[in-house]
């Protein structure tokens, strides 16, 4: 118990410092201790990497629980969890996942407002709101304080609306979230927006972003915390693939770039 109060209460100091933190998404064990490796102060999961992983379309919460359960053995550092929707339309689903999340080890996570079917893709308002209320009821039950962030998802989907978006973020902030996240924010200006309107920090994810903004520019818009969701697991991916293109064609010049072992074994305890 005292090493899970320990990461809870890092994690939540470094959310109130000037300097936004840095929070990689890791699949499995070896990308968790890769990341810890490279001096990243806290982790998070992702379920389209897990997903990749099992060479799914989408992974169900049972895996994504089995796989923070991992991830978090893996490393010393704070472990945030992607919980999606909560694995489930009611709020009872939504709460039920913050307290799975902490059983495997995790002091954060994040509830989304996504509702996973392609016909209805986001659930009406009233019914986010309770979600978050419940996953924050939950999280302020527990032993430890577990940092609930409350995801607006709107601007993936067609007919995004910027001011929709909003005004669920801040009627999260209400519920009391702990940090507001809306995935699909592509430009400092749509971010500073969203900053300046509410009060609590805010988390982007570069992976939809314009990949020439940099750190300092976010920072000096307010951004909070910069995560890159599956990007990392889409990157590996993609050299994989090229790499096993290379081979089926007869060519093996991709094993130039490879990564020496040893390397590997820098970040690999035994």
């Amino acid at each position: 118990m005292t090493d899970i109060i320990e990461r809870a209460t890092r994690f939540r100091a470094l959310h109130e410092r000037d300097e936004p933190l840095l929070l990689p998404n890791a699949w499995d064990a070896g990308t968790a201790r890769l990341l810890t490796h490279l001096g990243f102060e806290a982790v998070g999961t992702t379920s389209l990497g897990v997903a990749n992983m099992l060479g799914s379309r989408r992974a169900d919460g049972r895996e994504l629980l089995d796989n923070c359960r991992t991830i978090v053995a893996a490393t010393d550092l704070p472990v945030s969890a992607d919980l999606e929707n909560g694995f489930g339309d009611a709020p009872e689903d939504a709460a039920r996942a913050v307290a799975a999340a902490w059983e495997c080890g995790a002091v954060g996570g994040s509830i989304e407002d996504h509702t996973g079917d392609r016909a209805r893709p986001i659930y009406a308002f009233d019914l986010a709101v309770e979600r978050v209320h419940a996953a924050v009821e939950v999280a302020r039950r527990l032993p430890v304080p577990f940092l609930l962030t409350a995801r607006a998802e709107g601007l993936l989907y067609p007919g995004a609306d910027l001011d929709d978006v909003i005004r669920r973020l801040q009627a999260f902030e209400a519920a009391g979230a702990d940090v507001l996240y809306a995935p699909g924010l592509r430009t400092l200006e749509q971010m500073r927006t969203v900053v300046s309107a509410v009060r609590r920090p805010v988390n982007v994810v570069m992976g939809f972003a314009d990949p020439a903004i940099t750190l300092a520019q976010l920072a000096e818009v307010g951004v909070r915390r910069v995560s890159i969701g599956g990007a990392l697991s889409r990157l590996a991916l993609r050299a994989f693939l090229d790499g096993a293109a290379a081979m089926r064609a007869g060519r093996f010049d991709f094993v130039r770039q490879i990564v020496t072992i040893d390397r590997l074994y820098e970040a690999f305890p035994s």
